[in-house]
């Protein structure tokens, strides 16, 4: 996972590259708060990417079972990624998390209905909302809500074909977007919904300056 060379400042630079987006939507958020948020952003960026990016879900479920390894040692007060500078010091349920993460891999071929996928990550969605209350000193988001939007990670991951219906983008744009959260949640939730209304609209890539600012000036608004 790391070469021992490198640093959280690379792994943020690496997730930043793919969100640029998200140095306007930051703006909303308190300066000394960014790095905090970056961090967890990127640590759910790494996991949806082992779990649904690629054509071959196998070296992603590799990475998945070293991330649980590396939670573990979380949990313990050790850590080898560079995200765990910044994120194992939080006093989260590091151990349980580690445990969930095999739900992830496990929803790459979910189809059907929305409910049994909101319910096949039932356990992840609940360590993530657990984390972003301790984190950002808020109550907890509704894990059904998180469900949601890890779905809209995975839509934006798995090609047009692989996600329809309710899990497509079209499905999951019908849904109201998240209100009931913390705001880095809501920040990144209305971006994820701004990816999914260009993939619904056939387009791909990041926002633009100006629809990311209004989608994010919205969020942060409530």
């Amino acid at each position: 996972m790391t070469d021992g060379r490198s640093t959280s400042v690379d792994v943020l630079e690496k997730w930043q590259a793919h969100w640029p987006e998200w140095a306007v939507a930051e703006v909303f958020l308190p300066l000394a708060q960014r790095e905090l948020v970056r961090s967890w952003l990127a640590l759910r960026g790494e996991w949806a990417d082992a779990a649904w990016a690629g054509e071959d879900p196998t070296p992603g479920t590799a990475k998945l079972a070293w991330w649980s390894e590396e939670l573990q040692g979380w949990a313990r007060g050790a850590y080898r990624h560079p995200l765990g500078r910044i994120l194992q010091k939080q006093t989260a349920a590091w151990a349980s998390l580690a445990t969930a993460l095999p739900q992830l891999a496990a929803s790459r071929s979910q189809q059907g209905e929305l409910a049994a996928a909101v319910q096949s990550l039932d356990r992840v969605s609940q360590g993530l909302a657990e984390l972003a209350a301790v984190l950002f000193g808020t109550p907890s988001a509704e894990p059904q809500d998180v469900a949601v939007t890890l779905l809209a990670e995975r839509a934006l991951r798995l090609p047009p074909s692989g996600v329809q219906g309710a899990l497509g983008a079209r499905g999951l744009l019908a849904l109201p977007p998240l209100t009931d959260a913390s705001r880095p949640e809501r920040l990144h939730a209305s971006l994820l919904r701004g990816r999914l209304q260009r993939r619904a609209a056939g387009q791909a890539g990041p926002l633009g300056r100006w629809p990311a600012l209004w989608t994010a000036w919205r969020a942060a608004r409530g």
